[in-house]
């Protein structure tokens, strides 16, 4: 089995928030880079930024300890959020009615992905690394 095809993934099963919360953190969050996923939400003014860095952060410890892959070149591949629980409370109202509180829950699910240099990328390197010897050998 090569490690490339495994994908990594964490998942926050009981988060006290709606899912319409969730996911527009998780959506600003879709294809950065882990690191900057992280840098992002630490400074997001959404409390519930601080449960899905926590779920982020948890899927970079299961790609490093578990898979072996670099931290560096990890990204976020999938974020998505599903329905939990819901919890049900009652208010009294006129008339002796009740009306009906729901407090719903949510399930983050990240999943990371490894980013592999682009052909691009490689040829860029392989160019740059002689001219740099180059420029070192006629500053000497």
């Amino acid at each position: 089995m090569e490690k490339n095809n495994i994908s990594v993934t964490a998942v926050n099963k009981n988060v006290r928030s709606s899912t319409r919360k969730i996911a527009l953190i998780l959506d600003f969050i879709k294809g950065k880079k882990a690191d900057v996923a992280i840098r992002d939400l630490e400074f997001t003014r959404k409390r519930i930024a601080h449960d899905v860095r926590k779920t982020v952060q948890s899927a970079i410890a299961n790609a490093e300890n578990n898979y072996q892959y670099d931290i560096d070149s990890l990204y976020v591949k999938e974020a998505y959020v599903g329905k939990s629980i819901v919890m049900k409370r009652f208010r009294p109202r006129a008339k002796g009615r009740a009306s009906a509180i729901k407090k719903p829950y949510a399930r983050i699910t990240i999943v990371l992905g490894e980013k592999k240099e682009t052909k691009k990328e490689i040829k860029k390197k392989t160019i740059k690394e002689p001219i740099k010897e180059i420029i070192k050998e006629a500053k000497k």
